[in-house]
């Protein structure tokens, strides 16, 4: 007759045995994930729609890995259109400018990206909103094209996400709609209520096309239902002369994995295998510990006395009310730490060197030599008065506020 200890440890071990059965026959969950990614196959990967480039376009497509100011430097002469789509893009301000002047030689740049930099915005005079469903529920949109051979008998679909981007300000003179959007439910919109997701512009003898409607490149949206009508729309835009460079930079995934834990928790089989394992070695730590272990005394950390020494030494000349001494000692470490921040040497000239200080530190002229001229005074002066001595400090806060880039405070 088993003992009962070992009948607890019998049942512990069928139940768990039960439960990793069950896990294992379990249907995969589904990865939602907006990767945007040309290999992944998940819902929000782009598979389809590059195997759909590929064959339509086959050696015109150009995949880029890079970022586009290396691109652009190294193949100085490439001529067609420029494909960007993630679910965020943001180029940094060099890159934009590089983008916009090869965009501006007669050549295309298409982003498809909920949200846009402002510089880019401003560049365009255009604007973005978005357009929000009810609580708990699901922003139903039809995309379609505005351009009559492009438009589609039965209409498409996306019946994700609880809000979408829109643009809500054109520049009417230089903007193109090519596409629009209707919604049933948003908020701040009648029902059935339009709103314009992708625009074209010129811009010097090129074009620049932007769409806030990314989810269209997805397998998610091009194999459901009708959707593929919308997706051959896609493609016109995209026929352009010369190269199709599609950006595989800018992604939200990974195109691939350097982790070898990726092969072993994404195959079923070895993923179970590794948390068995797992288990395993936690079982044995756990029954050979409690044999040979031994209670580790706790030695408390030795506190860190620099604050109250500091606060001590302070009160002491407080209490003395020796204001002078301390207004000097809070003056020349002052000088000092600009010394070593901004490698700044004595005042030679006044005027050179409050200048150079003020575009250094972010301060207005003005402000630092009305600074230093009453640190100057404080000096000069026998008896420094507490209030004289809370102005002092109120100064040397507010520069160092500046200089970390805080708000501006008010120095009476």
């Amino acid at each position: 007759m088993l003992k009962k200890g070992s009948l607890y440890l019998v049942i512990g071990v069928a139940t768990l045995g039960l439960l990793l059965l069950l896990q294992y026959n379990q249907p995969k969950t589904i990865n939602w994930f907006e990767s945007y990614v040309a290999t992944h196959k998940i819902p929000y990967g782009t598979h389809v729609f590059q195997t759909l480039l590929s064959q339509k376009f086959s050696a015109k497509v150009s995949d880029v890995r890079v970022p586009p100011f290396e691109f652009l430097n190294q193949e100085q002469n490439a001529k067609g259109t420029y494909l960007f789509v993630n679910e965020r893009i943001a180029f940094e301000k060099t890159e934009l400018n590089a983008l916009l002047a090869w965009t501006s030689q007669g050549n295309t740049l298409f982003i498809a990206s909920k949200s846009f930099e402002e510089r880019l915005l401003d560049t365009l005079n255009l604007g973005t909103g978005y357009l929000y469903s009810g609580f708990e529920e699901v922003l139903k949109q039809s995309p379609f094209w505005v351009n009559p051979a492009l438009k589609s008998a039965t209409p498409a679909v996306y019946d994700r996400g609880a809000n979408t981007p829109v643009f809500d300000q054109l520049d009417t003179l230089n903007t193109t709609v090519l596409g629009s959007l209707r919604t049933s439910g948003a908020l701040d919109l009648a029902k059935d209520s339009l709103r314009h997701n992708v625009v074209r512009q010129p811009f010097g003898t090129g074009h620049i096309i932007l769409s806030t409607f990314p989810e269209a490149f997805t397998n998610y949206f091009i194999l459901k239902e009708h959707n593929r009508d919308y997706a051959s729309g896609l493609f016109s835009y995209l026929d352009a002369p010369g190269k199709l460079y599609v950006d595989q930079y800018y992604k939200n995934g990974k195109s691939f994995y350097t982790s070898p834990m990726y092969i072993f928790l994404n195959t079923k089989e070895l993923k179970w295998a590794y948390y068995l394992a797992l288990i395993g070695v936690l079982v044995y730590i756990v029954f050979e510990g409690k044999r040979k272990q031994r209670a580790i005394p706790v030695i408390a950390p030795l506190k860190n006395q620099t604050m109250a020494f500091t606060r001590t030494i302070a009160d002491m000349y407080f209490e003395k009310s020796d204001q002078k001494n301390i207004a000097e000692h809070r003056i020349n470490y002052f000088l000092e730490e600009l010394r070593s921040t901004y490698y700044l040497g004595n005042i030679d000239r006044e005027g050179d060197f409050y200048k150079n200080l003020a575009q250094r530190s972010g301060n207005k002229v003005e402000w630092v030599t009305s600074f230093f001229q009453f640190m100057e005074k404080l000096r000069n002066k026998e008896h420094v008065s507490d209030q004289e001595l809370l102005q002092l400090n109120a100064y040397i806060e507010k520069f160092k506020a500046e200089k970390n880039g805080a708000k501006r405070t008010t120095v009476q």
